[in-house]
């Protein structure tokens, strides 16, 4: 659905994007993460055709976007969810949303099917007649939601969906985005909610101009931390640790009173992450050993962005 190689972008010779792959498939939930200034919305304008590259290639739904008609196509294809939601105040819900379903030169009862539809899902419909002025940001953010969705788009890409929301309005945009993966719909997310992120996306990629790491979120806290796994048995001799040591998933052993923290190989897939430890306890058992406590020192994934950005600036 969406491809970029060596993706650039530069503004009066500042670069705001250096060079950057992705590759997104179809109903997949992408997640685009980094701190101010990283280039995560410079690039979203990118691949919605807002703003033209001036380096690389990138190709949205099978179309260029570089070219003219294609780019045109592109726009009709994709929702832009925003941080700022743009409606015309002195209009009301309903009108606003009819506003932009005739850009999109959408057929009359299509447009009142979907938005009629769009306004029951977010809650909206006691107030399709009202004025968008005095709105709260939660209520402009559904809105803005059911905008975006009204011409039923392949590929959402949403811009801190649940930036300022209350948690009944976060949760309602967090179910939609589960539901509307369920659907087939490829949604690129860009987030500082890095705990929504885990929750949601299928993978990530972590920007500071450049992508650092691109990979689901469990494998990129394996990259950052590696996998720490904790034993306590009965009693600990030095043969057990050793025996563990020289196991070929193991990289490192420390041993504390009676427990054993293992350092293991990082996981090529959930499967191997499963079977190396099952092979630990297996080989202890056999060795003698009596298990009393098996478990696993877990770091966040915030943990992990920050140790990554970090040693990119520190660098």
């Amino acid at each position: 659905m969406i491809e970029a190689r060596s993706l650039c972008r530069r503004f009066n010779g500042f670069t705001a994007v250096d060079s950057i792959d992705l590759q997104v498939g179809e109903g997949e939930v992408f997640g685009l993460l980094g701190p101010n200034g990283a280039g995560k919305t410079t690039t979203v304008r990118m691949l919605a055709c807002l703003i033209r590259p001036t380096g690389g290639t990138a190709y949205v739904c099978g179309r260029d976007v570089y070219d003219p008609v294609m780019a045109r196509e592109i726009r009709g294809m994709v929702g832009i969810l925003t941080e700022t939601s743009g409606f015309y105040d002195e209009l009301s819900v309903y009108k606003n949303l009819r506003f932009y379903a005739d850009l999109y030169h959408m057929e009359r009862k299509t447009a009142q099917r979907n938005i009629d539809y769009y306004l029951r899902l977010f809650d909206l419909w006691d107030v399709r007649n009202s004025r968008v002025a005095g709105f709260s940001r939660g209520m402009r953010q559904k809105l803005a939601l059911t905008r975006c969705l009204v011409h039923e788009p392949r590929i959402l890409f949403m811009d801190e969906p649940t930036s300022g929301l209350d948690p009944e309005s976060a949760r309602i945009v967090r179910d939609s985005i589960r539901s509307l993966k369920a659907g087939g719909r490829t949604i690129f997310l860009c987030t500082h909610n890095l705990d929504e992120a885990e929750r949601l996306c299928d993978r990530i990629a972590i920007i500071d101009k450049r992508i650092l790491k691109a990979d689901t979120p469990q494998k990129i806290k394996y990259s950052a931390y590696g996998r720490r796994v904790v034993i306590r048995l009965e009693r600990l001799s030095d043969r057990m640790a050793s025996i563990i040591h020289g196991m070929d998933s193991v990289r490192r052993v420390e041993s504390e009173g009676n427990e054993l923290v293992i350092d293991v190989n990082d996981p090529e897939t959930d499967n191997a992450d499963i079977a190396d430890v099952a092979d630990i306890v297996s080989t202890i058992v056999g060795a003698g050993g009596r298990i009393q406590y098996v478990g696993e020192q877990r770091h966040t994934l915030e943990e992990a962005y920050i140790k990554l950005v970090g040693d990119r600036v520190g660098h």
